[in-house]
C-alpha cells in the first residue's frame, strides 16, 4: 500500500458521540474541515501529513491554528475514524466516529480484492492442506454463518471438523475471483468423498475475516475426448490474474 492509493478528493462526514466534522481530502498535504455546531465549530483547511498503514488505513496528522494537534486513522474498508486530539488548553481527547462518504475520491482504488483473496487461499490452505484448526480463530469471525447443511453452524464446529479430518483430506486452490466482500475460488479436495471432488467456495468478508459461506460440489470425471477432452480442474489455473 502506497501513497498514491490515498483517496484524494474525498469527502466524508464522520460523526463522533459529541459532534460531527466534515472532512475533505484536498490533497496528500492539505485537508479541510468544518464542524458546523458545538464548542469546536469552525472551518479551516490545514497542511497534513500522510502516512499509509496497509489494509485501507491511512494515518492522517496535523496542527490547527490554535494550536491544536490531530491524529486521525482513517479506516476506508469499516468506515471509521479513529481520532486522537490534543487541545489548546492541554486537554486530550480520543474519539472513535463513523464516516459517510459524501463526494467519492478522484480515483478509486480498492485494496480488498487482493487482501480477501489472499485471506480465502491461506483459509482453504490452512484448513484442508495442513489441517490446521488452531487458524480457525484467526481467520473466521465469531458469528461465522455456514450455507453446507452438512455442516453444523459456526466457527467451534468448524474447528472440531477440522480436527477430525482424515490425513488423505488434502485441497488444491485454482482460480480465485474477487469483488468488494466477497470471494470464489475453484478448486478440487481430495479424501473427502469417495472421489474427488471438484468444488467452488462463495465466502463474504467482514472486517478482515471469513464471515459467510457458500459452496457447490461436483465429482470429478475424467475428460471426454469425444466431447473435446477439456479437464474440470487445472492446477494451472491458480495462476491466472482476475
Amino acid at each position: 500500500m502506497t501513497l498514491d492509493e490515498f483517496p484524494v478528493g474525498l469527502a466524508m462526514d464522520v460523526s463522533y458521540p459529541e459532534f460531527r466534522v466534515s472532512l475533505t481530502l484536498l490533497s496528500t498535504t492539505r485537508l479541510r474541515f468544518e464542524i458546523g455546531e458545538g464548542p469546536f465549530a469552525r472551518t479551516e483547511e490545514v497542511d497534513t501529513h500522510v502516512v499509509p498503514l496497509g489494509n485501507g488505513l491511512f494515518a492522517v496528522s496535523w496542527q490547527e491554528q490554535s494550536g491544536a494537534t490531530v491524529t486521525n486513522v482513517q479506516d476506508y474498508d469499516r468506515g471509521l475514524v479513529h481520532s486522537s486530539a490534543t487541545l489548546p488548553d492541554g486537554r486530550f481527547l480520543r474519539m472513535t466516529g463513523t464516516c459517510v462518504v459524501t463526494r467519492p475520491a478522484d480515483r478509486t482504488s480498492d485494496e480488498r480484492p487482493h487482501r480477501n483473496k489472499a485471506l480465502v487461499t491461506d483459509a482453504m490452505t490452512s484448513l484442508f492442506q495442513r489441517h490446521d484448526a488452531s487458524s480457525v480463530d484467526r481467520l473466521y469471525a465469531e458469528n461465522y454463518i455456514q450455507h453446507n447443511p452438512g455442516i453444523p453452524q459456526g466457527r467451534d464446529a468448524l474447528r472440531v471438523l477440522v480436527e477430525g479430518l482424515s490425513p488423505d483430506v488434502r485441497y488444491e486452490p485454482g482460480l480465485v475471483i474477487a469483488e468488494g466482500a466477497f470471494v470464489a475460488i475453484h478448486g478440487r479436495i481430495h479424501g473427502w468423498a469417495e472421489k474427488p471432488q471438484v468444488v467452488v467456495d462463495l465466502f463474504r468478508i467482514e472486517h478482515g475475516r471469513l464471515a459467510e459461506h457458500w459452496d457447490v460440489l461436483q465429482d470429478e470425471a475424467l475428460p471426454d475426448s469425444v466431447m473435446g477432452g477439456v479437464s474440470m480442474f487445472d492446477p494451472e489455473e491458480r495462476a491466472r490474474k482476475v
